[in-house]
């Protein structure tokens, strides 16, 4: 089995890209009292502009070497996607992202080969209950309908927290998990996990779970 890319940049670009994510891009949070049609950040927040990348250069050498294991690098790499539009197809901080192209590109930037579609990502890797307490952070997250199946898919980031392209707000938000079911806001379906137990935070399963 391939190891996952570790990406190491020296201290002092780290220490100036970390400064830049952390000033720049505040989580949006749920807004308090929200009733009806529930958006998860604030309508009107202005858009980020996406960091910059040279051709040689790839997206986790700039907080990588914070990550203590896997995990944390993809709680850090799709935090750092917070702002970015949302676009339908989308798979890119340059031109946007939708749910499934936000996680495709996450897992893919960490050498963990996913499907495309979020249909598809909610197959892949080991089946969870729908119990929270049993989460850990990188496990994805699925949402849908019952007569539709899965239509959304997100990045558990710990704390009962997950980030997500959303096309409601129109951007990748963080939202919390525990969240009232209103209009536009699709129900909590499972989670799966694309780590393994045996070595969650090095080893990565490599085939879909067959359920």
């Amino acid at each position: 089995m391939e190891t996952p890319l570790r990406l190491v940049a020296t201290r002092s670009r780290f220490d100036l890209r970390f400064a830049e994510l952390r000033t720049a891009r505040e989580r949006p949070t749920d807004p308090p009292g929200s009733s009806g049609h529930v958006i998860d950040a604030p309508p009107h927040a202005p858009a980020l502009e996406p960091l910059a990348f040279s051709a040689n250069e790839k997206p986790l050498s700039a907080i990588s070497i914070s990550a203590l294991s896997l995990r944390d690098s993809i709680v850090a790499l799709v935090r750092a996607q917070v702002g970015r539009k949302y676009k339908h197809g989308g798979e890119s901080p340059r031109y946007g992202f939708d749910c499934s192209g936000l996680v495709h590109y996450v897992m893919a930037a960490l050498k963990i080969d996913l499907p495309r579609t979020a249909k598809d990502q909610a197959k892949f890797g080991l089946g969870l209950p729908k119990d929270s307490t049993q989460l850990r952070p990188g496990d994805l997250l699925t949402f849908g309908f019952d007569k539709k199946g899965v239509s959304h898919i997100g990045i558990y980031v710990g704390d009962g927290r997950f980030v997500h392209a959303s096309s409601a707000a129109g951007r990748v938000i963080e939202s919390a998990l525990a969240r009232p079911i209103v209009r536009r806001v699709k129900p909590w379906r499972g989670a799966r996990r694309v780590l393994t137990d045996a070595d969650p935070d090095s080893t990565v399963a490599s085939q879909p779970a067959r359920d």
